[in-house]
């Protein structure tokens, strides 16, 4: 990429002997620049390899969360039908991060049938649990649908901090294009020093422009800025950064919504997709963070990250029970293929064994 510096003006008195007689141009700091697409990709970090395909990937990166160990381990041995069996169940699902409220609903439903001798044994309560877990997750595992009628169809990204936001947008850039979409990127956090570095080496590596201006400029400009290029470059997508914040911080709250209305002067549609990118190890406090990024900004669709690291997992389902805002992707892992399209029944397989001992 070519960059532009401004150099120190010389003095009168002393002109340095080497100083060029005419200094290069500068960028205004408030001018976008477009981080060319066919420049030759910067290398990707090294990073562990890429999870296997299908649901051997999701056995492989998640059997080691919270919630696969303390279930898996639960029926791994052989346990007696019974209302301890229960209380057991109720306390490793409230370990995992499911939450009181669907831990409690999933319990009382299992043990009402208990009571009724649905169950022959712990291997049918087991079916069971699997079963109900499912059906949690399955009207909430949605893929993100690019409308081709829109043009550019634009999705923009929230979270708060170190949820892995820019990370996410570079691996989703290197899904649409594979998918042969073009495509563009907003440098939208300006608070961040490296933010606006960091998603323009993702758009070098996969060769995407990327519209940015300096740290510190207006977001909603940079916004509004993308996407009259994107629109009068016929790009198909545009996705949109912004600066990660905390849920509380009201004043930034409030710039989500500006961000917002800023596009929909160019486009009354846009954002078509409010996508919001959740640390899967945040626990309970992920709920409240969605809560009220869906209240400032209305969140169409989630991504869950780091799930394969010491994320519990459970925190999946609180977020299906209590939300039911499609789960387009999970993150499993450091490379761009570990950014999954949500899977419920890989994952639920992931997480449970499909019998007893298994």
């Amino acid at each position: 990429m070519v960059s532009f510096f401004r150099r120190k003006k010389p003095d009168p008195v002393a002109p340095a002997p080497d100083a060029p007689s005419t200094p290069p141009a500068a960028a205004p700091v408030d001018t976008p620049v477009v981080a060319a697409a066919n420049e030759a990709p910067v290398e990707a970090p090294a990073a562990a390899p890429a999870a296997p395909a299908g649901a051997a990937g999701w056995r492989e990166r998640l059997r080691g969360s919270g919630f696969a160990r303390s279930l898996g381990g639960l029926f791994s041995r052989n346990p007696r039908l019974d209302e301890s069996l229960l209380e057991e169940i109720e306390t490793a699902l409230l370990v995992a991060d499911v939450g009181v409220t669907a831990s409690t609903q999933l319990v009382d439903g299992l043990r009402k049938r208990m009571d009724a001798r649905e169950f022959a044994d712990a291997n049918a309560l087991l079916a069971a649990l699997r079963a109900e877990l499912l059906a949690l997750l399955r009207p909430v595992a949605v893929p993100l649908r690019i409308d081709r009628e829109a043009t550019p169809f634009v999705i923009l990204t929230v979270g708060v901090n170190g949820v892995g936001k820019t990370t996410t947008i570079g691996k989703l850039a290197r899904r649409f294009k594979d998918e042969g979409r073009s495509l563009m990127l907003a440098a939208g956090d300006t608070f961040r020093a490296a933010a606006v570095a960091q998603l323009q080496a993702w758009g070098e590596r996969n060769g995407v422009p990327v519209i940015a201006q300096g740290q510190d400029a207006d977001a909603a400009s940079v916004a509004f800025d993308a996407l009259q290029a994107a629109k009068s470059r016929g790009f198909e997508v545009l996705i949109a950064d912004t600066a990660g914040r905390l849920h509380t911080q009201q004043g930034l709250m409030a710039e989500l919504g500006k961000i917002r209305r800023v596009l929909g002067k160019l486009d009354p549609a846009a954002p078509h997709e409010v996508l919001m990118v959740i640390d899967g190890t945040t626990g309970q406090n992920a709920l409240s963070q969605l809560r009220q990024f869906h209240a400032a900004v209305g969140v169409t669709g989630l991504v869950v990250t780091k799930l394969d690291g010491t994320a519990k997992g459970g925190v999946v389902f609180a977020l299906a029970r209590e939300f039911g805002i499609p789960i387009r992707y999970a993150g499993i892992g450091e490379r761009p293929e570990d950014l999954r399209v949500f899977d419920a029944e890989a994952f639920v397989d992931a997480l449970l064994p499909a019998a007893l001992g298994g």
